[in-house]
């Protein structure tokens, strides 16, 4: 994909590009700077939050897209097994906090949701959308961050589809639904921890059998092998599993900061309910049953800098761009054909709808969810990993590669 001419060479020194380098870490300060001054500290802090995640994303290229469509069409787990341990490292953290009801004297509380039909057809329509689209919830975030401008059409649609979902919400949660089941509560914090554990043990385990039936052996997670040790720190590639440790801890210190876990979607239905107020659509979103919820309400009479996930979604993408200034492949890639452009809308759009009223994306729904100890995690992992595997099929529609 052409680039333009702020790309460097992979051999060139840390640091690559310095001036794109200058003005991302200086954009990052004077932004914090400014929400410190005119908001609070605490809104500064959430937002270097997400751009510790964003630099981690792309650092690791850590994503759920092209890690299950990977396993799909090539057998190769090992971005998989990457998240597994992720989730192995969460629990151990959450589910103790969870159970205490408080973390560093901040109440905490998880994602439970039920168990309802529209968890799965949610997240089946957002599998389906992340291989379309390219990309997932976190996933857009950090590659618009990198300057893959093709992410932005994806948000776009995202936030539009989100806002479509509001409209709808009401009459989702009148399908049917089991109630929320929560395994803290229901088998105590040691049994859940060990009954998580053997779960993600057994799936990575199966990607392990699946890869080595296939090609004899496992791949190894070794990327930047060759590099010192500061340099991949600071410049990348980072390993799979340096990732998955970032991405446990980062959002461990998010529930301990904003007192919830991850979650990357709430901001979209926000940003499309603002955005079509900004265009006088003349959509009396107010009046929709998803706004009239106890902090939705608060959210939406707010600004956008007042709201803790649009922060964490902001921070992710100035993050993404310090990382990818520092890694010497910040450029801004726009062009593509006009099916890819297509599949980028449409995908963001299911992204949106599917996330929306699913309960979250594959952050906050299945990496929240599940760290939450929510059954529904799991629910949602089923039902989006069925709609990635059909979405795989339909790229070649779009003029997609299929692996």
């Amino acid at each position: 994909m052409p680039a333009s001419t702020l790309t460097a060479t992979p051999s060139s020194p840390l640091a690559r590009q310095p001036l794109a380098l200058s003005v991302a870490a200086a954009s990052l300060a004077a932004f914090f700077i400014y929400l410190m001054d005119s908001y609070s500290t605490h809104n500064g802090l959430v937002m270097l939050l997400g751009a510790a995640l964003g630099i981690s994303l792309y650092h690791a290229s850590f994503g759920f897209t092209t890690a299950w469509r990977t396993l799909v069409t090539t057998g190769r787990g090992r971005a998989v097994r990457a998240q597994m341990l992720m989730l192995a490292i969460a629990v151990c953290l959450f589910f103790p906090a969870l159970a205490a009801g408080e973390l560093f004297g901040q109440q905490v509380f998880g994602f439970v949701r039920p168990l309802s039909v529209s968890v799965i057809f949610g997240a089946f329509i957002f599998g389906i959308g992340m291989q379309i689209a390219n990309g997932c919830a976190s996933g857009n975030l950090y590659h618009a961050g990198g300057g893959q401008i093709r992410a932005i059409p994806s948000m776009i649609g995202f936030a539009a589809g989100a806002l479509w979902a509001t409209r709808d919400y009401e009459w989702w949660t009148t399908q049917p639904s089991l109630a929320p089941v929560d395994l803290i509560g229901s088998l105590g914090v040691v049994p859940a921890i060990a009954l998580n554990l053997l779960v993600f043990a057994a799936i990575a385990q199966l990607t392990r059998v699946i890869e080595k039936r296939k090609f004899g052996s496992v791949e190894a997670d070794d990327a930047g092998k060759d590099q010192p040790l500061s340099k991949r720190l600071l410049s990348g590639p980072w390993p799979f599993i340096w990732g998955a440790i970032a991405l446990a801890v980062l959002n461990f210190a998010t529930l301990a900061l904003i007192g919830r876990p991850w979650a990357v979607a709430l901001a979209y239905p926000l940003w499309g309910a603002k955005a079509a107020e900004a265009l006088n659509l003349g959509l009396d979103v107010d009046f929709w049953g998803y706004w009239m919820m106890p902090g939705r309400d608060t959210a939406l009479m707010g600004g956008v800098l007042e709201d803790s996930a649009s922060l964490m979604n902001i921070g992710v993408i100035f993050g993404a761009v310090v990382a990818a200034a520092l890694a010497g492949r910040l450029s801004l890639s726009w062009k593509m054909p006009v099916m890819q452009w297509l599949a980028t809308i449409i995908g963001g759009l299911m992204l949106g709808y599917g996330a929306t009223i699913a309960f979250g994306c594959n952050i906050g729904a299945f990496f929240g969810g599940i760290a939450s100890g929510s059954l529904h995690g799991w629910l949602w992992l089923v039902a989006a990993f069925a709609g990635s595997f059909v979405g795989t099929w339909l790229r070649p529609l779009f003029r997609l590669p299929r692996t």
